[in-house]
């Protein structure tokens, strides 16, 4: 007994050093955007969307497990590797759209915590910039596993929102069915709302991300298994995040017939059915989430841009040994940031934006990714499966298609 339980405890040790990267790259993405779109889909359809949520577990988990992969046996960012093997026209063309899809990403971020803290009465104009100088000061001054410990715990806060979904008192049965039996609807709305909880729980900017963030951590290839372990916890977590939303939000706005247009409308809405704690949580879940994505997105700018051009990266280092890094973030907070500030900056007009460049750029990063994690010169034995290739492939193609028709019904 006591050798088995040693056993044990040497497994969970390994997994907690290894921990980080994915749990943190899948948590971070349900962001702003992503807890408005669960948000509508919840107040909109109830729980006829839930479905999905499977699926797009399973998907996430694949792109992830391919990223963390190359990412341990290459010991080099994606960046690094599509400037490398495809050359520096396609890796500036691909930098420049992320950058530009960043700035829009960040600056939705930053309008997340405008709205969460003006909920409890906090004017944007004090609460932008003092959350602009906060993740300012956690990169520039802080080592990588301090910043890993905030943003894991960061992860952890996203329970919130299952306490909020328990407080609305749902129909757990009807939600279990809805949940193994596909809905499906010819409405336009439906379709919009599905293609886009598909687009926001996959971006192309976590791929950089994660790749980096692994390289950064110095995972080495002994430790494989548990990188991927920690890939796979990750996307189930996302994939919870979710469905409590959706389940939050179809429990109690749906069948009042509330619509709601942002994640702030839907926390103040959930206050007559719910009661003020459920708004309460719903508005933390939300300050959390914006802060924790307006940290990450400019970090992940900064990794990819640097890689892409062979600068020196890393959070561990002082800006004096990689200035280029954390001058890319720093101005990344600044344009991120400032448009909120302004009287009637057009939010509509940057978060469309920024859904229409991620749309465009994720099928070329899908497809890159595939190319390179199948290539024996880089990866040796650990190119994909033939297995592995058929659901990765598979993954890659409804992921193009989805991101085709969220960029189709974006411009239409």
């Amino acid at each position: 007994m006591s050798v088995r339980w040693t056993r044990i405890r040497r497994r969970a040790l390994l997994f907690l050093t290894v921990m980080g990267p994915g749990i943190i790259t899948a948590s971070v993405d349900q962001d702003a955007g992503g807890i408005t779109t669960y948000s509508v889909a919840g107040a909109q359809f109830g729980y006829t969307h839930l479905w999905s949520l499977p699926f797009i577990i399973l998907a996430l988990a694949v792109v992830q497990e391919m990223g963390t992969r190359m990412g341990v046996v290459t010991g080099r960012g994606l960046a690094d590797l599509i400037r490398e093997r495809f050359g520096v026209r396609l890796t500036l063309t691909a930098m420049a759209i992320l950058v530009l899809a960043n700035i829009a990403n960040t600056a939705s971020e930053f309008a997340g915590v405008a709205a969460s803290l003006e909920i409890f009465g906090i004017s944007r104009h004090w609460s932008v910039p003092l959350i602009a100088v906060l993740v300012f000061g956690l990169v520039v001054q802080g080592t990588y596993k301090f910043i890993e410990r905030i943003f894991l715990t960061a992860s952890a806060l996203y329970a919130v929102y299952i306490i909020s979904a328990f407080l609305a008192q749902p129909p757990w049965a009807t939600i279990l069915r809805q949940t193994v039996r596909p809905t499906f609807s010819l409405h336009g709305g439906y379709l919009t709302t599905l293609i886009t909880i598909v687009g926001t729980t996959i971006a192309p900017w976590m791929q950089f991300y994660l790749q980096s963030t692994i390289v950064d951590k110095g995972v080495r290839l002994r430790d494989l298994r548990w990188a991927r372990l920690d890939a796979y916890i990750g996307s189930v977590v996302a994939g919870l995040i979710a469905f409590f939303i959706i389940v939050a939000c179809g429990a109690t706005l749906f069948p009042h017939g509330i619509r709601v247009d942002t994640a702030k409308d839907a926390a103040l809405a959930l206050e007559p059915f719910a009661g003020p704690y459920a708004t309460i949580l719903f508005a933390f879940g939300l300050l959390n989430a914006s802060i924790f994505s307006a940290a990450i997105l400019p970090l992940s700018t900064a990794y990819a841009v640097c890689e892409a051009l062979g600068w020196e990266t890393g959070v561990d280092r002082r800006p004096k040994e990689a200035p280029g890094f954390f001058t890319i973030y720093t101005a990344m907070i600044l344009v991120g940031s400032i448009p909120i500030l302004l009287p009637q900056a057009p939010l509509v007009a940057i978060m469309f934006w920024s859904q229409t460049l991620n749309g465009v750029l994720l099928p070329l990063v899908l497809l890159v990714m595939l190319k390179l994690v199948n290539d024996p010169g880089l990866m040796g034995r650990h190119v994909n499966s033939m297995a592995f290739n058929l659901v990765a492939w598979g993954t890659a193609a409804v992921m193009i298609a989805l991101s085709a028709l969220l960029l189709l019904t974006s411009l239409v």
